[in-house]
């Protein structure tokens, strides 16, 4: 738990990774969104692409969608109740 975190217990544990959008997944039907296909970097290889609906608002509210190769910022956040304090392995002895 960060500083922040213990002042206020209500703070989200929070890691942000890069991604790019590999590709667009057209409509399957008329009540379906398109999707966008984001390659997460630093995910296991067989878990590296997550499928969202391709429908974003900028600042000003207007929707807005993905364009394929665009670099984007995935974010993944959790109440600070959802997570635990993380144990460090204590270190190998080095040989002598």
């Amino acid at each position: 738990m960060t500083k922040a975190q213990e002042e206020n217990p209500s703070e989200k544990a929070s890691v942000t990774l890069p991604g790019t959008v590999e590709k667009i997944i057209p409509a399957l039907g008329p009540d379906e969104p398109e999707k966008a296909q984001i390659a997460v970097e630093g995910a296991d290889n067989l878990y590296r692409e997550i499928r969202i609906d391709n429908r974003l608002q900028d600042e000003a509210g207007n929707d807005v969608s993905l364009k394929k190769g665009a670099e984007v910022e995935v974010t993944i956040a959790a109440d600070s109740q959802a997570t635990t304090k993380q144990q460090l392995e204590p270190k190998e002895l080095a040989p002598n």
